[in-house]
């Protein structure tokens, strides 16, 4: 083979979701990794589904994820134009020949015609019904003006077979092929008969695709052979499910890149798991830089069964990722959570500190750290904990003792604070946990909270940490 050429042909109709996603990350790598070229095509002829702004959403995913393409309609190449509405004519020409060779026909089947056709388990199939006009009515009815599509001549009898990387040799009978459509009455190609030509045109000899097209393949293979070109190597790739039943889908409003990095997912993390949402590598790692997946991509690794797009594993990723991060790093990327939030009224170094290592996503912080200005009155069982043996009664005993030592700190930071409270349980005789338990619980009024007593004593203040010490212990009383 000549040298690889994959592409992504995405169409605009709305956010870039995570299957197509996937597919753009899939061919970028698997060009990457055998010294190929990765071509991006947006596939814009379905314009009652055009969404305006959806493909600048396109360019700007791939380049914010890395998935860099080497030709494409903002960057230019010897195959354009990479947008097909600019190719028209292309296309037309094209379906010409195939009328000429008899691969195609005209069909003038009005749509009230074409509903009337036998209804079988919710789909019609055309029966051909234009395919022997004659030339001379052919033409008079163009001149007369009726609308018509032209479309693809399907064999009525044997079978079709392709090899597929992933799932082998893939057979079907041609009885079961429908006359589909080439050229739309507007004029425009569907994208069935448009993503033959295309990738034939600008040289494309790999395409990678959802399993969705496993059965329409052999249509397209009809189309290849009529125009005497050679087929390109098949690469389909497993669905990404929401649940056991359902696909995840952009119909559906499933998430797309940008939905999830609002939600405080960082990108690196995001990529690293939709590559894993149908492939692993031979090592079986599951966190991977953006480098060591061009390293390790092999098509060979992806896998046949359906995957499961896992909320709470991409959580669990993303927090490997986030406690990765330097902290000045951290600290910056955290800022759209923090600035203009009740965050922005505590230190930034403090709170980023305190919240760093604890959470799974950035949207998280606001919600975690709530204690720090909602704190009222509280469940007097949260004292209570076996491991630490504590409970209301020792609290009430040690945190008049917590305040005395507190008032006298003045370096307030929490290595002095944390020294102070564990100088004391050893000046009472007690454990360290006898005193540090009941003092956060005094401070946060929760039972789970980032960061212990004195972590969340300095993030506080004194004035409020001795506020709320006052509050906790008149409760006891």
């Amino acid at each position: 083979m000549a040298q690889l050429r994959t592409r992504f042909a995405p169409s605009p109709t709305g956010y870039l979701h995570i299957g197509g996603l996937r597919t753009a990350l899939y061919s970028f790598l698997y060009a990457r990794k055998v010294g190929g070229k990765f071509i991006l095509r947006i596939e814009d002829t379905d314009r009652g589904r055009y969404v305006e702004g959806a493909v600048d959403i396109i360019y700007r995913t791939l380049k914010d994820t890395g998935i860099i393409y080497d030709e494409g309609p903002d960057v230019g190449g010897d195959f354009g134009p990479y947008i097909q509405s600019q190719r028209q004519n292309e296309y037309l020409k094209y379906a010409l020949q195939l009328v000429e060779s008899g691969h195609a026909y005209y069909c003038f089947c009005s749509e009230e015609r074409l509903q009337s056709l036998p209804d079988v388990n919710g789909a019609r199939r055309y029966d051909k019904h234009c395919l022997n006009l004659s030339k001379e009515e052919i033409a008079e009815r163009i001149a007369r003006g009726e609308k018509y599509v032209i479309r693809q001549n399907m064999p009525t009898e044997g079978s079709s077979t392709y090899h597929d990387v992933v799932y082998g040799d893939i057979t079907v009978v041609h009885s079961e092929l429908e006359d589909q459509i080439l050229i739309k009455s507007d004029g425009m190609p569907t994208y069935n008969f448009a993503n033959v030509i295309d990738d034939h045109l600008m040289g494309i000899n790999c395409v990678m695709r959802g399993t969705e097209y496993l059965s329409s393949t052999p249509k397209y293979n009809l189309l290849y052979d009529a125009f005497g070109w050679e087929r390109p190597m098949y690469i389909h790739m497993p669905p990404i499910m929401k649940d056991a039943h359902q696909k995840l889908s952009k119909r559906n409003g499933d998430a797309s890149y940008e939905d999830l990095l609002a939600k405080g997912f960082l990108k690196d993390a995001i990529i690293n798991y939709i590559a894993l949402l149908g492939w692993s590598p031979k090592d079986d790692s599951e966190k991977m830089s953006f480098e060591e997946l061009q390293q390790k991509f092999d098509v060979a690794g992806i896998n046949k069964s359906p995957s499961i797009f896992d909320p709470v594993k991409l959580a669990w990723l993303n927090s490997l990722y986030i406690k990765e991060m330097p902290f000045e790093e951290f600290c910056d990327y955290a800022s759209k959570w923090i600035d203009g939030t009740y965050l922005q009224n505590f230190n930034k170094q403090l709170v980023c500190k305190l919240i760093q290592s604890r959470i799974e996503t950035f949207a998280e912080i606001t919600e975690k750290l709530r204690f720090l200005v909602d704190y009222g009155a509280f469940d007097s069982a949260l004292y209570f904990n076996k491991k630490q043996k504590t409970d209301a009664e020792v609290a009430k005993q040690v945190l008049p003792q917590v305040r005395q030592a507190l008032q006298g700190v003045e370096a307030w930071d929490n290595a002095s604070l944390y020294q102070t409270l564990v100088d004391l349980a050893t000046g009472l005789g007690i454990k360290n946990g006898k005193v540090l338990w009941p003092t956060r619980v005094a401070l946060t009024g929760l039972e789970a909270t980032p960061g212990g007593a004195s972590e969340v004593a300095e993030i506080l203040g004194k004035e409020e940490t001795l506020r709320r010490l006052d509050c906790a212990i008149a409760q006891l009383a």
